[in-house]
């Protein structure tokens, strides 16, 4: 028993450190997501989302159905946005082996948008795969 103890604690600091690293890989695709849509990089957009990604969502009353592709067109055309008018913000991070859940909020000019993003590790990046949203307008 005792060196099973002794193991298992060698064991959690290196542990602990491949946990650690998963959650910075993770928190570094969204904010690749964040800052593709500030800046309006359609190549930072690419490099968070799997190309098969599809954001689903309501605007209002209306539910959308998105293809990445299409999304990532117009998200990515005009000027960039001002990044101080711009708040994004990771709530939440779970990681259960290849897959994550993060929960984003994002406090843009007079709306607000409350986002689930299902990442899975592919060839050993973390990809965007499904963008659930909501939103609501700011009072």
């Amino acid at each position: 028993m005792k060196r099973f103890l002794f193991f298992f604690l060698m064991l959690l600091p290196s542990w602990s450190f491949a946990q650690s690293a998963e959650l910075e890989a993770v928190s570094h695709t969204v904010q690749l997501y964040f800052d593709g849509m500030i800046q309006r990089d359609r190549g930072k957009l690419e490099e968070a989302f799997f190309s098969e990604a599809r954001l689903i969502g309501y605007r209002g009353d209306r539910l959308f159905v998105t293809p990445f592709e299409e999304w990532a067109a117009g998200t990515s055309m005009g000027s960039p946005r001002d990044p101080s008018l711009y708040k994004n913000e990771i709530k939440a991070i779970r990681i259960v082996g290849n897959m994550a859940l993060v929960e984003t909020e994002l406090y843009w000019p007079g709306i607000y948008y409350y986002d689930f993003l299902t990442l899975l590790k592919m060839d050993g990046k973390w990809k965007i795969v499904h963008k659930s949203w909501d939103e609501k307008p700011l009072d």
